[in-house]
């Protein structure tokens, strides 16, 4: 069973004033350019994850073993691991393999409410499955740069849980050590569970963390995507 730390006393989600940021704030005219160039086609169609297939919305440099058979018209994902595979018996392969209690992200369970729960974990310990998130999350992040080096960062996966298993339905990131106090480095959504609050949710957690560790802290700059700032 997932390790269970004591729980951050969120009793309620406390709206955050949407800031207005500029979707390519940061990037000059070459790097737009050049980001433009490398993401124009899409290598993903579409993302089947748990018991939901979501159109794929941009480019993700998947690893190179993973494409050598060209453009995938469903990549199949691991909800528990994310682990991802070409075809669906590949993954249901790979998924009767685990045992039942290893059916959750790893690292510690720090939050539970009714049928909601955060786990954190350390990019440095877990390093194969934030890398993974990584590449499964730029598939729906425009220009973010992902750092696929996940050392440096605390990754929380905000999860509903029911008999099956606990089901992702977003995540942010943030540096362990931050010299400018950012409580936010990336953060999704995935597409499936929009529109149902789980955006504000996290901004809200991610500030409410920092100020249980006594910190001030404000997102990252820009953002990963607008829509974060909209309450999906």
């Amino acid at each position: 069973p997932p390790r269970v730390t004591p729980h951050v006393p969120l009793d309620a989600v406390v709206s955050v004033p949407a800031a207005e940021l500029d979707e390519h704030e940061g990037l000059d005219e070459a790097s737009l350019r050049e980001h433009e160039e490398v993401t124009k086609v899409k290598n993903v169609a579409e993302v089947q994850l748990g018991r939901h297939r979501m159109e794929a919305w941009y480019f993700s440099p998947l690893p190179r073993e993973m494409t050598r058979e060209g453009p995938f018209d469903v990549l199949y994902v691991c909800e528990y691991t994310f682990t991802f595979y070409r075809t669906r018996r590949e993954l249901l392969g790979w998924q009767r393999k685990l045992p039942s209690d290893a059916r959750h992200p790893p690292g510690n369970e720090i939050y539970r409410r009714h049928n909601l729960s955060m786990f954190e974990m350390d990019g440095s310990e877990e390093r194969t499955y934030c890398q993974n998130l990584c590449y499964i999350a730029k598939l729906f992040l425009d220009h973010k740069t992902l750092y696929f080096d996940v050392d440096p960062f605390l990754f929380y996966v905000l999860c509903e849980h029911d008999s099956r298993g606990f089901h992702p339905v977003g995540y942010y990131s943030k540096e362990k050590y931050s010299d400018v106090g950012f409580n936010l480095a990336c953060i999704l959504t995935f597409p499936s569970y929009q529109r149902k609050g789980y955006g504000r949710f996290l901004i809200s957690f991610s500030y409410e963390l920092s100020r249980k560790e006594e910190r001030v802290g404000s997102p990252e700059k820009p953002m990963s995507e607008p829509l974060s700032l909209m309450g999906f």
